[in-house]
Formats: structure tokens, sequence, C-alpha cells
């Protein structure tokens, strides 16, 4: 009986062993400790992949951000469509305000943006388009949670954030109507009738999707010349950066090291101009502290692009456009444009606009006649949002959009948004770089057994393009102005 008692132990304690290494592989138990009980246990039973590596980051942050955790379980937790009934129920019931608001910003937000897809034109490539149209009960019911709360809600910053998602989860709906017309108009072959209607359409749907920016500084002007034709040039570009975080200036600092020895023509920026929501006029005091202080004294002028960041307020890009006409270093003549310098002509474009608008037409279409115009011996496209990624992955919007119109046109790629350093197989002719990593905190590469990786490196840097009529190099450069690597493209 002393046996069967022991075996039955031995037993049951191998059993506990292997359910602890179970819930250990999927969260450590370090974290769940500092996840509330209901939403720790919505995320076991949900199940969630979490990486190992974005455990251990996420445990390393909680000294300085006690909420670092509950923010990781709420992310997957809003991954999952079969959440969304138990986070609009907490939604209501949880009484901790910061809970609601980290609700709103770190898991339904990502609801409202995949159900934005229903306003989207029919002929988008957006690959939900037809799943979302088929659920029009979520939206209603997403939609009067978030009208409850901008009514009721007692903290002003839950109330502010359901309001900020309501405005979303109804972008474009008008224009979207008039696009449907312009279709319409283009089927009867009336051209007038089309461009009046899409014309129109654009300018709704900037307003809907609160972008503060008249037409005429969305609108490129022709293209023009920094360096003359049969110059070689050398540029230098990065992104991600205006924090006035120490990285960003000891970074600089190498920039312009770097420069005394090999100096640039010009530079580029690839978004993120400023940290953490962008600029609020020409006058910002980040412009003299966080830009022309700590790249003024590289003595060159800088074609920048817009990020994500640079939106958060409702008129930075505006301001970021409008600050040309106030700098020796700063010139954006529209948030996209196109210019040649020597061998190469860049195309500087508005992943933000292109990847999470309605407004993308319209760029995609100048974009792809500039494309067809252009005489220059090498073509490079530059922007925030990424194509390929190790860190957050692929962009699926920019695939379908973009990759169709650079493919076997386009020699390079650059952009930023993840904060690192990398290079990524071609696609199509396309040479693929991420150039993030001039100041903001630095990111983890997640994506596992990702393919198209072949160079990663989690540090700052910054890149530089040398280019003559027969050869195009980026090299990769880091924190301390060694070379950690160089690719010839062709």
């Amino acid at each position: 009986m002393n046996s069967l008692r022991a075996t039955l132990l031995l037993t049951l304690a191998a059993c506990s062993v292997s359910v602890f290494a179970q819930q250990s592989k999927t969260l450590l138990p370090e974290l769940t400790r500092t996840i509330p009980a209901p939403y720790l246990e919505e995320l076991e039973s949900l199940h969630p992949d979490i990486p190992a590596e974005e455990q251990q980051s996420t445990l390393k942050k909680i000294p300085a951000q006690p909420e670092a955790g509950f923010i990781l379980a709420l992310k997957y937790i809003g991954q999952q469509p079969q959440a969304f009934d138990f986070l609009t129920t907490q939604l209501a019931k949880d009484e901790d305000a910061q809970h609601r608001l980290l609700i709103l910003t770190q898991s339904l937000r990502g609801q409202v943006r995949s159900l934005q897809a229903s306003n989207r034109p029919l002929h988008s490539p957006s690959a939900v388009h037809a799943e979302i149209a088929e659920q029009p009960a979520k939206r209603h019911q997403l939609q009067a949670i978030l009208e409850h709360l901008v009514a009721t809600d007692t903290n002003a910053d839950v109330a502010l954030e359901a309001a900020r998602d309501l405005r979303k989860l109804n972008w474009g709906v008008n224009g979207q109507l008039l696009l449907e017309a312009a279709e319409n108009a283009h089927q009867r072959k009336d051209s007038a009738g089309e461009a009046v209607l899409r014309k129109e359409a654009y300018d709704w749907l900037t307003y809907d999707e609160q972008v503060n920016l008249p037409t005429f500084l969305r609108t490129p002007p022709p293209v023009f010349a920094v360096a003359p034709e049969g110059k070689s040039i050398r540029v230098l570009a990065f992104g991600d950066f205006g924090n006035g975080s120490p990285a960003q200036k000891q970074l600089a600092a190498t920039m312009i090291t770097y420069s005394q020895q090999h100096p640039f023509d010009f530079g580029i920026t690839v978004g993120d101009n400023f940290y953490p929501r962008g600029v609020s006029s020409p006058n910002d005091p980040h412009w003299e502290n966080d830009w022309e202080k700590v790249y003024g004294p590289l003595g060159i002028s800088f074609y920048p692009t817009l990020g994500n960041h640079d939106y958060l307020q409702a008129d930075g890009p505006a301001a970021e456009v409008i600050y040309t006409h106030k700098s020796k270093t700063w010139h954006m003549p529209a948030t996209f444009y196109t210019y040649t310098a020597g061998p190469v002509q860049f195309f500087a474009i508005d992943t933000m606009e292109m990847s999470d608008t309605a407004l993308y037409q319209q760029q995609l279409a100048w974009l792809d006649a500039e494309i067809a115009k252009s005489k220059a011996r090498w073509k490079i496209v530059y922007g925030h949002y990424q194509v390929y990624s190790a860190s957050r992955g692929d962009e699926q919007n920019l695939i379908d959009r973009l990759m169709p119109v650079l493919r076997n046109r386009v020699n390079l790629f650059l952009c930023g948004h993840d904060h690192n350093l990398q290079e990524l197989q071609s696609d199509g002719g396309v040479n693929f770089f991420v150039s993030g990593a001039a100041g903001a905190s630095l990111y983890d590469f997640t994506q596992k057994n990702y393919t198209r990786s072949t160079f990663q490196a989690k540090q700052n840097g910054f890149n530089v393009i040398e280019a003559d009529q027969k050869s195009l190099k980026l090299s990769i450069v880091g924190l301390d102005g060694s070379i950690l690597k160089s690719v010839d493209i062709h």
C-alpha cells in the first residue's frame, strides 16, 4: 500500500511539474504576479505564443514601469478576436481608471483599426475587408461602448481616448461614398465629374482622418535638383531620433566626426522626427533643442519624411512642412515629394498615409507616374513604415499597395519605425534597409525564423549612401563610427 501511495504521489508531482512547465513556457511566473487576476485568467485561457525574449525584456522594464506586465498581457489579449467581449466588459466594470485607459490604448485600439477597414474603398487590398464587412454588430457594439465612455467616464483621460477611438472608428465614411461616386463617374467615362468627385473625396478623407493639412501642403512640387546630374554624392540617412536622449546626442556627435573625414552632400530622415508627439507648431522648442542644436553643426540640408509620431498632434505635419521656410537645414516642401541628386532620384513618401489611410491612392498614383518619368541611373524610395522587418514583422498594406509600384523599377527602399539597424533580402530588385536607431529606445528582433533578415544590429547607428554613375553603395555605421556592413547595390 505504501509503495502504491508513493507511486501515486510521484505521478501527481510529475504531473504538477509538467503543468508548471507548460504554464511557464506560456508566461514567466515573475510576470504573472504583475498582471491583475481577471486579465491573467483571460490571457491563460487564450494561450497566446509570447516570445521568451519579449517576456524577459518586459521583466527588465517593470522596476521603472510597474504596469509593463499588464501592458504585455493586454497586447496579446487584444490580438485575439474572441477576447472582444471580455475587454468591453472590463471597460464597464474595472474601477481602476488606469486599467480602463490601458484597455483602450493597448487592446481595443487594434480592434478600432481593424474595423476602420469597413470604411475603406471597396477595391482596397485589405485582406480583412470582407471579414469586417460581415460584422456590423461588432462595430455598432464598439461604437456604443465608446460613446458611453465619452459621456460618462469619471476620468478625463479615459473619456478623451475613447473620443479619439470613436472618431477613428468613423474615419472615411463620407469620403468613401464620394470615392464610390467617382468610380461610377469613371465607369460612365465622365472624366470631369470623376475629377471633381475624387478631389472632394480626398479633401474629406483628410478631414475625417484628422490630418490638419490643407491640400497645398500635400501637393508635391515638380521634381527639383539638389545636386548636378554628373556629381557623385554621399548622403546621411537616419530615423526615429528627436527625443533629446543621450543616445541621440552621442550618435549626432559620431555623425559630425564621420563627416569630417567623409563629407556629406545632404541628409534624409525616415520619420519619427520628434518624440513623443511630434511638434505643435513651426515655433515648437523641439526645433531648436532637438534639431538645430543637434544636427545644425553638420552644415548640410536635410530632406525629411514623416513618421507616425509626427502625426500625433493634429498640427504636427503642417508644422514640419512650414518649418521649411524658417530653416537652412530642413527642406520638406510637401508631405511627399521627389528630387534628383547626381545620378540618383529620391522619392520621399508618407507611409503613414499610404499604410493607414484611404488617401493612399492619390499618393500611389503620383509615385507610379514619377517613377515612370524618371531618367535617373538609380532610384531610391524612403519613408517611415517598414515593408519587411525582423522586429514588428512585415507591413501587409505596403506589400499590397506599394510593392507593385516598386518592383523591378526601384533600387533601394529605406525606412525606420523599428528602432534598430537591419538589412533584408531583396524583392523584385528592391533592396531593403531599416535605419530607425538614431536616438529612440532600441527594439529586439522578435520575429522567429524570419528568413528575410540578412543583417541585424540592436544598437544606435545611421546609414551612408554613396552613388555615382557606376555604383550605388549603402553602409551601416554604428555608434562608435565603425562600419558594421557595406552593401553594393545593383
